[in-house]
């Protein structure tokens, strides 16, 4: 892939952010969610999807490159257990409790599992966002043939088990079936049919897409689930970036106003959704910078500047981006308890330094 122009470098928070990712790349390719907040010492495929993406809008594509070549790794190095997970799911059976992971080791093994306080790896999400964010990388040029099988087994995993219950982007389960969840495996579907000229994944996409018309739409808008009224932001991603509708759909459009309505707290940063209490339920800058990439692709420059100005403002003086701020948190008892637990919120999180930039070079 040819290097981008990096207009967007101008800005001293996506110089800033840039250096935080690429600060934040281990040896391997990985990309750590936080370096500062020990249960985030991991590399997630979901994070580093967009994170990698960023890499590529900021012209560093050498450093994204790298990334895909250590996801590339890492999934080959557990093929029978994506493999078998694949089985499973044709058979309809339930998923047993291995199954492959949302996040890696740095070094792409699969983590000691902590008895007491067990991660819910399951998540699917992670898995089509990396094949999105490789065609993405590629930016047209032809798949190289030592990706082939990895993007194959990866694209069979999802057209078999998206049906799944599992855990979101959120790393909740609640019903199990998620919407933000589908459109990532929808889009990487269609990324899969594209950079292997494979019809079956095409087809496998729509299905997933017929779902979520057939049974995440209600009064107009998209729900977080089949039996979930909730609004979520995570439904931003189902116009941008992965494609399920046009930005100018009807339901999306609904969708996106309920969110700058009811999600959006009282000085511009976006919620997660309404009940959330994790660290009080705060803010998310990831979400907020969501809403501007919307609003940039859709020509509302008021809107993009508005989201943007809200995450400078919530930098640290050396940059850094948090995860979420509490200032008005949902919950400001429950700030807290996750303090004494986890510590103090992640900062620096390169998904909220990702997002930032993605959405400057959308402008």
């Amino acid at each position: 892939m040819t290097s981008t122009a990096a207009r967007e470098l101008t800005d001293p928070l996506a110089q800033r952010s840039l250096e935080v990712l690429q600060a934040g790349q281990a040896p391997s390719g990985a990309l750590i969610a936080s370096p500062a907040f020990d249960v985030y010492r991991y590399a997630w495929l979901r994070d580093g999807a967009f994170c990698a993406h960023a890499l590529d809008v900021a012209g560093a594509n050498d450093a994204a490159r790298r990334w895909h070549d250590w996801v590339l790794t890492s999934i080959e190095a557990h093929r029978q257990l994506i493999a078998s997970a694949t089985e499973i799911a044709h058979a309809g059976q339930a998923p047993p409790a291995a199954m492959p992971p949302a996040r890696y080791t740095l070094d792409g093994r699969l983590e000691t599992p902590d008895e007491e306080d067990p991660w819910p790896n399951f998540q699917l999400d992670g898995y089509g966002m990396w094949l999105w964010a490789l065609e993405q990388h590629l930016a047209g040029d032809t798949l190289p043939p030592s990706y082939e099988p990895a993007v194959e087994l990866v694209a069979a995993y999802l057209s078999a088990a998206w049906p799944l219950r599992c855990f979101n982007c959120w790393e909740e389960l609640d019903g199990g079936i998620h919407a933000s969840t589908l459109a990532s495996a929808y889009a990487g579907l269609c990324a899969a049919a594209r950079l292997l000229g494979d019809e079956r994944w095409s087809a496998a996409a729509e299905s997933v897409r017929a779902f979520l018309l057939t049974h995440l739409v209600r009064d107009g808008r998209f729900r977080r689930g089949p039996d979930d009224e909730r609004l979520d932001g995570s439904l931003l991603w189902l116009g941008v970036p992965f494609g399920v509708v046009p930005p100018d759909h009807p339901a999306l459009r609904a969708t996106v106003d309920a969110v700058r309505r009811d999600l959006t707290g009282p000085d511009g940063g976006v919620y997660r959704y309404r009940g959330d209490t994790y660290y009080g339920g705060g803010e998310w800058l990831l979400l907020t910078s969501s809403l501007g990439w919307h609003d940039a692709t859709v020509g509302n420059g008021e809107g993009f500047e508005r989201a943007q100005a809200w995450v400078r403002a919530q930098a640290l003086p050396n940059g850094d981006l948090p995860e979420q701020v509490t200032r008005h948190a949902q919950e400001p008892a429950m700030v807290e308890p996750w303090q004494r637990r986890w510590g103090t919120i992640a900062t620096p999180l390169l998904w909220s330094h990702a997002m930032y930039l993605i959405a400057e070079a959308a402008r």
